[in-house]
């Protein structure tokens, strides 16, 4: 049989959590927290069991949390939206990422995406037909290099992705990253995939340059969110889709043959708990910073540098005062040796990669921190 994927295997976040488990080690590599969601959230969870609500939701979602999200990106990006036509709940935003992308891309399409690059997005895109054009972001602080985005689009050219904050570096994009993205995009033609599951946690009272921010800019785009990253239930697998209602139609039609609705008590729950505790995500910046600060704080005396970072639950560490391993090699030590597992940065990049990074999760109790660090500071 000729794969579809020929070079395409298991993923690293998957093969490194293996490998943690397979050593004991502490697992700073995959992204998920390892502290429970609110318990409020977990009660209403059960609640709508115990109620019956256990049988298939709308395609599109309940209304009940669509408008829900409808009126939380009105208070927050001051866009209004029509929950029915705009909002799609999907079982996890790589579904939804997967969707978008097949409901725009045909045979012999061109998606630019930006190395180091969230590793769902090239498949989805070979999948459908289409061609990555991979274009590194530039280092330390992995910006977008937008004269070489302009010189890159071509007749073949359909869409762009962006993902703000960034997995795997933590960068976040700016004011002007968004306009200069506006122009290209208007001038071309083009179609943009924004992937913002990390929305609430950006660190240094930055605000966050959502898609939903410009309105011209939002007429052309898919913008996938994330309620695992949000509530600390990564494992529910909940995301949704906000597209103007031209792309959501063509979009649905895509996403009711890939899993068709999502679970039905989870929707119900978070639609309650989004209403009654507001504050929750709102205060996820700070709760998150303080985590980043405390990783960064004691690290200062190891022999890894690092830049802080903007976004995202991680923070990527250099090494090369350690070791002239590549990173990938050096990941599989530390987690073998140390008991200490991370993701190496190189593996989501498609050019060579000079710079020697592994990216850390500090979604973690302040103890698994901590018991983390002083083993990183005897390297």
């Amino acid at each position: 049989m000729n794969s579809k994927l020929p070079n395409v295997g298991t993923t690293i976040f998957s093969v490194m959590t293996q490998l943690a488990n397979e050593h004991n080690a502490i697992n700073l590599s995959q992204g998920f927290p390892d502290f429970q969601c609110p318990d409020e959230l977990m009660e209403r969870v059960y609640f709508y069991m115990k109620q019956g609500k256990n049988q298939y939701a709308p395609m599109a979602g309940l209304p009940v949390l669509q408008q829900q999200i409808a009126d939380k990106i009105d208070n927050l990006y001051q866009l209004q939206i029509n929950a029915i036509d705009e909002v799609t709940i999907t079982s996890g935003a790589t579904e939804a990422l997967f969707c978008a992308i097949h409901t725009v891309i045909k045979p012999g399409d061109e998606v630019i995406i930006f190395d180091p690059s969230y590793d769902s997005y090239e498949p989805a895109i070979l999948l459908a037909g289409g061609k990555a054009v991979h274009l590194p972001l530039i280092a330390p602080d992995y910006h977008i290099d937008w004269e070489a985005v302009k010189k890159s689009v071509n007749e073949r050219t359909r869409m762009i992705i962006i993902n703000n904050p960034h997995n795997p570096t933590g960068s976040v994009l700016t004011e002007d990253d968004m306009l200069q993205l506006s122009i290209i995009v208007k001038v071309n033609d083009l179609f943009v995939l924004s992937d913002e599951v990390y929305e609430h946690i950006i660190f240094d009272r930055k605000f966050h340059q959502s898609v939903l921010r410009y309105p011209d800019l939002y007429q052309r785009c898919f913008a996938v969110f994330s309620f695992g990253k949000t509530y600390h239930v990564t494992g529910w697998k909940v995301g949704y889709c906000i597209a103007p209602p031209m792309l959501t139609s063509e979009f649905r039609k895509v996403h009711q043959f890939v899993t068709f609705d999502t679970a039905t008590p989870l929707q119900y729950a978070l639609a309650d708990f989004m209403k009654s505790c507001p504050q929750h995500y709102l205060a996820l910046p700070d709760f998150y910073q303080q985590k980043r600060d405390l990783f960064c704080r004691l690290l200062i005396d190891s022999k890894f540098t690092l830049i802080p970072s903007q976004g995202t639950f991680f923070q990527l560490l250099e090494y090369t005062a350690i070791t002239t391993q590549d990173d990938v090699d050096f990941a599989r030590a530390l987690t073998i040796n140390q008991k200490v597992a991370s993701i190496p940065v190189s593996v989501f990049s498609m050019q060579p990669v000079r710079e020697k990074y592994l990216r850390f999760c500090f979604a973690k109790d302040d103890a698994t921190l901590v018991k983390a660090a002083d083993i990183l500071n005897q390297l």
